[in-house]
């Protein structure tokens, strides 16, 4: 049974876990204490890769420094080759995705494609969230101009009849769209499932970089309708393809042969990140730029290229895969990285760091790309480490705060109250870490509003398990605030300081408040607010989280009241229960389609019967 403590701080358990581990090719996960995964890792020599970790001296980044003091137990499985290690690696990773395997930084910094292949009938959108739903959904990018990722979706939602709405608009026919051809009546069924996949399978052909194969099978496909004499789909088809090829006049790389189909990588590094840009050039063509940014670790840029390049190919089809890449600069292990290309797309496919002019020229033109984005990046980051070195000043701190967390709480006149949790990382929006709490405490209801007893009860529900912890151990949490910010004046501020002390958690945790009448900022004990100036960087940026703080709970108010108002009327219905509303409203989608509805189409819905349907029925049809 493996002791509940982390393997650094047992020298014995580790060193027997060491000897169990294989000098043989394979993949390796680190485990935390409640056995969840934390992080897989292939090597050719198991053994030596994971004692390469706990090593006294060894340099690693924040992020593997922060994985390593969680790490419970180390497991591994056993591969003949590296190449299999490889792709055992990718399959695992797909299907846990470890916390810790994230190279790639999810900041939201570039936007994604997603297809729900999932659904009976898929949507395409635009999203920064990427997250796998459901493992047949699949998404493409990131990619770095959002601008034209929005015009080329705009246009081949003109081109192809998708589904422009993620809900119908009426409960028995279809919307405009339908009636102007931009949409072939989802909502209603008019098309077939089959058929739609086969309309949303060459959408995916154009964010797969195949837009001149989708170009050549419409054109067949256009020559066929003449054929047959379907004059009116050859007219539509031949206007598929004048627009396709408007959609990539303006992307042409400089290349004389309009054949080259090639993927190229190159990067720019400062002391802290790398930015990677990946050009996929399809015919000749540009057709996408996409953009990573990875931690900095000096000496390893072949490493980071090749870390990207194998993360980036584990999220795509065969089919996207080029049969040659252009790497800026050697990669470590260029042989098995391309034998496990080869298994997954078929052929071979080729990695080469230019030697000839041309393609030099084009390595050249994506470094540059690189180079601007970092620099973008860089002088983000200054403005942000600016207005928080500005803020420490302010409040005196003894550090910059890394964690930031602003809360506000949202209601009318007590009802469906709510409040916002959201969190900024070195002053930047964290957005995954934002929480939503609905206030529970009984007393708040309509008429009767207290926004003091609001703020207790959430800030006890935050912190409820730092309750008994060492002071070593809660700064060890990843979820430790550096500075709590509460949007009100000192009467706020000296109920949430009353419950951290009743928590024995204050003044470990920092906490103060800004008004919004005059933009005050005011400290614990401190009867008169801080003397500040509006343009200060650092007050800007705590006018920011406020602001965010009380967007975020303005929403979560509005979604539970519209809510509350479509099931009101509901509960007035005898016999109809909760569960039952909820069917109601899952089938009608709304109030005023269930009050449309006759006795027969309120049957249709389970658990539904006659009696029901009529009690309904007559509830919103008394005469």
């Amino acid at each position: 049974m493996q002791e509940n403590k982390q393997l650094l701080l047992n020298n014995d358990a580790l060193k027997n876990k060491l000897k169990e581990i294989p000098l043989e090719p394979g993949i390796y996960l680190m485990l935390d204490k409640q056995e969840d995964i934390l992080y897989i890792g292939k090597s050719k020599r198991l053994r030596v890769r994971v004692r390469s970790y706990f090593q006294e001296g060894k340099y690693h980044t924040p992020r593997i420094n922060l994985m390593l003091q969680q790490v419970n137990n180390i497991e591994f499985i056993v591969t003949d080759t590296e190449v299999e290690a490889l792709a055992l690696e990718a399959n695992l990773v797909k299907q846990y995705q470890p916390h810790f395997n994230v190279l790639l930084k999810d900041d939201k910094k570039y936007p994604y494609v997603c297809i729900t292949w999932s659904e009976e009938y898929p949507r395409v959108f635009i999203t920064r969230k990427r997250r796998l739903g459901n493992k047949r959904d699949r998404y493409y990018g990131p990619y770095v101009d959002t601008h034209k990722l929005r015009k080329t979706l705009s246009l081949i939602k003109r081109v192809f009849p998708l589904r422009q709405k993620t809900r119908p608009l009426f409960k028995d026919r279809p919307c405009l769209n339908y009636d102007i051809g931009l949409c072939p009546g989802v909502c209603q069924k008019l098309i077939t499932s089959n058929r739609y996949h086969k309309i949303v399978a060459k959408v995916a052909m154009i964010f797969q970089g195949c837009t001149e194969e989708l170009v050549q099978r419409l054109d067949t496909q256009m020559k066929l309708y003449a054929t047959q004499l379907k004059f009116e789909q050859a007219a539509q088809t031949r206007d598929r393809i004048e627009a396709l090829k408007e959609l990539s006049i303006d992307q042409k790389v400089v290349l004389p042969n309009d054949t080259i189909s090639q993927d190229v990588i190159a990067l720019a590094s400062d002391d802290s990140y790398t930015c990677v840009q990946l050009f996929q050039i399809r015919g000749g063509r540009l057709i996408g730029r996409l953009g990573f940014f990875v931690d900095n670790i000096p000496g390893t840029s072949g490493s980071i290229l090749q870390r990207v390049l194998e993360e980036h190919y584990w999220q795509v089809e065969p089919i996207e895969i080029p049969n040659e890449i252009l790497v800026q600069y050697e990669l470590p292990k260029i042989d098995i990285f391309t034998n496990w290309l080869k298994s997954k797309k078929g052929k071979k496919v080729t990695i080469t760091v230019p030697k000839k002019q041309q393609k030099i020229e084009i390595i050249n033109l994506v470094q540059r790309n690189a180079t601007y984005e970092l620099e973008k990046t860089q002088r983000d980051m200054q403005q942000n480490l600016f207005s928080l070195q500005n803020l420490t000043q302010i409040l005196n701190l003894e550090e910059i705060p890394y964690r930031i967390e602003g809360y506000d709480i949202s209601h009318i006149q007590g009802s469906n109250a709510v409040a916002s949790q959201v969190v900024f990382i070195n002053g930047i929006p964290a957005q995954q870490s934002y929480r939503h709490y609905r206030i529970q405490n009984t007393a708040i209801k309509l008429g009767h509003s207290d926004d003091f007893a609001c703020l207790a009860e959430v800030i006890s529900r935050r912190f409820h398990s730092y309750r008994n912890l060492a002071i070593e151990d809660l700064l060890k949490l990843e979820d430790y605030p550096n500075l709590i910010l509460i949007d009100g004046g000192k009467g706020q501020l000296s109920t949430v300081v009353k419950v951290l002390k009743d928590m024995k958690l204050f003044p470990l945790l920092k906490v103060i408040s800004l008004a919004k009448k005059h933009e005050e900022i005011f400290l614990p004990g401190n009867t008169d607010s801080l003397i500040t100036d509006s343009e200060q960087p650092g007050l800007k940026l705590l006018r920011k989280i406020r602001d965010e703080a009380h967007r975020f709970a303005i929403n979560y108010h509005r979604q539970r009241r519209i809510k509350q108002s479509l099931s009101s009327q509901l509960d007035n219905i005898s016999g109809l229960g909760l569960r039952r509303q909820k069917e109601l409203l899952l089938f009608f989608h709304s109030v005023d389609y269930i009050r449309e509805a006759s006795i027969e189409d309120l049957k249709k819905v389970p658990g539904i019967g006659y009696s029901l349907a009529k009690e309904i029925y007559k509830y919103f049809h008394p005469y």
